[in-house]
């Protein structure tokens, strides 16, 4: 039996701990923060109960993996949706994601932009298939690595390495929408279209394919299973204690160092934090450092309670920009700036448990540079009326039934959970590979949407299965 520390109590570092428990090790979570769930997190207030962080479940069964082998069914409560994401476009037209897709690009943009999605979708299937049973389940630690998997060629044709999202849309996309569309899978792991790679094509296909939940209660109730769960097993977890170091000796890590100055030994060391973090300040590497300081996106988020109900307001609905490449201008620009017409994507669940009668809580996303390629702190307040502007602009206007709006910015995230930037994914994800789960020293791994094989719930599942497997049961 090893003695493991955990390094924070987002859903990676939750799921790592259930899983090594379960296999027999002693294992301590340590989280700065004064509540579990990292990102997953919750703001409640006047009645109202909010998401702040992802808002679409996917590929439950990785979650239910994850609690059948630590003890017992799933307790989450799914509820499927129908369309996944409603889709505004500037020219007027709307198009609702979900299952029967290509049917509904013929629908709503004619014959030839299906048959063009048919083509794309062919592929995205192979790249899937590829990812999956490559990349995304198990260790990737390097291009050599990578480069000696057993690919066949049809896989690496599809994968496409050298190309972009963007490239592949405007090679099989004719219809400008669709090639938009598109490229908003790219922000699902803080890249921009245009540089992200054209692997990325397994994102849309995942959603597509296999569907999106809601989790009655909101999506944080993941992190309370799983915090319900660490109870069960024993895994003993410290909140509002903050990690300073991770200890070393010789060629391995030891233990922690907390903030105040005590020490905790440990046989092995589980950073659930960003790379960037760990590699900054808890245990210093330059070089390695220096390779993850290109941060991805962040988000300017609103939070709004709202009196009445909205007409044709889907759980997701987006409205496009006339121009969607200055949005990442913008953003990954030198130097950077908020958005001045950016896409508006907004969260309103349709469940009595996070809203009073009557009315709607609306989580409302733009995509925003991480801290420090703005100053957020002096955009804050007149950012807020310009989104609420723009919403009126595209039809949306909900000024009138506002009861508050509560504002957070990168800069929010940052502070929260240590994020560098409050860049959501960490490093922007501009190429094939994250940082690897193994660190530069014996008995330390990375868990969480910073490392490999990337952000959004199941990718962190994952990353927790692939550590947990690396250290192996007692």
């Amino acid at each position: 039996m090893a003695s493991v520390i955990v390094v924070g109590a987002g859903v990676g570092g939750l799921a790592a701990a259930v899983r090594l428990k379960a296999a027999g090790h002693a294992v301590t979570v340590f989280e700065q923060a004064p509540v579990a769930g990292g990102k997953l997190g919750r703001h409640e207030r006047d009645g109202f109960r909010f998401d702040t962080g992802p808002s679409l479940f996917t590929l439950p069964q990785v979650a239910a993996e994850l609690f059948a082998a630590t003890g017992g069914p799933s307790p989450l409560d799914l509820v499927p949706l129908d369309p996944l994401v409603r889709h505004h476009f500037p020219d007027g037209t709307v198009l609702d994601s979900g299952a029967g897709f290509t049917e509904r690009v013929a629908s709503a943009f004619g014959a030839e932009a299906a048959a063009d999605w048919d083509r794309l979708w062919r592929r995205a299937e192979r790249v899937w298939e590829a990812s999956w049973r490559h990349v995304l389940t198990s260790p990737v630690d390097s291009p050599l690595r990578m480069a000696g998997l057993a690919w066949r060629l049809r896989d690496l044709a599809a994968i496409a390495p050298g190309r972009t999202l963007a490239g592949l849309a405007r090679t099989h996309l004719r219809d400008p929408r669709l090639r938009t569309l598109l490229a908003r899978y790219a922000t699902y792991t803080g890249a921009d279209p245009r540089r992200a790679p054209a692997a990325l094509l397994a994102i849309p296909y995942a959603e597509l394919a296999f569907g999106g939940w809601y989790l009655r209660g909101g999506l944080r109730t993941l992190a309370d299973a799983l915090l319900e769960r660490c109870a069960g097993l024993g895994v003993r977890v410290h909140t509002g204690t903050p990690v300073e170091r991770i200890l070393t000796t010789g060629a391995a890590a030891s233990g922690v160092r907390l903030a105040g100055g005590a020490t905790v030994a440990a046989d092995v060391v589980v950073a659930n934090a960003d790379a960037l973090h760990v590699y900054r300040d808890l245990l210093p590497a330059p070089a390695r450092a220096r390779r993850l300081e290109a941060r991805s996106l962040g988000g300017f988020v609103l939070l709004l309670g709202l009196r009445g109900r909205t007409p044709g307001l889907a759980h997701h609905t987006v409205w496009f920009p006339r121009d969607y490449d200055a949005e990442f201008d913008a953003i990954f620009g030198r130097p950077a700036a908020p958005v001045d017409d950016p896409a508006v994507f907004v969260t309103c669940a349709d469940d009595p448990a996070v809203r009073p009668e009557g009315h709607e809580g609306w989580f409302v996303l733009v995509n925003a540079a991480p801290q420090g390629a703005v100053d957020w702190a002096a955009h804050r307040e007149a950012y807020a009326d310009r989104i609420l502007g723009v919403l009126a602009a595209r039809g949306v206007d909900v000024r009138d039934r506002l009861l508050f709006r509560e504002v957070l910015t990168p800069a929010d995230l940052e502070a929260a959970t240590r994020s560098p930037g409050g860049a959501i994914y960490g490093t922007a994800s501009h190429g094939l590979l994250r940082p690897p789960n193994v660190g530069p020293v014996r008995g330390l791994y990375l868990v969480g949407g910073s490392v490999h094989p990337g952000g959004g719930l199941p990718l962190v599942m994952l990353s927790a299965k692939i550590v947990a497997g690396l250290i192996g049961p007692a």
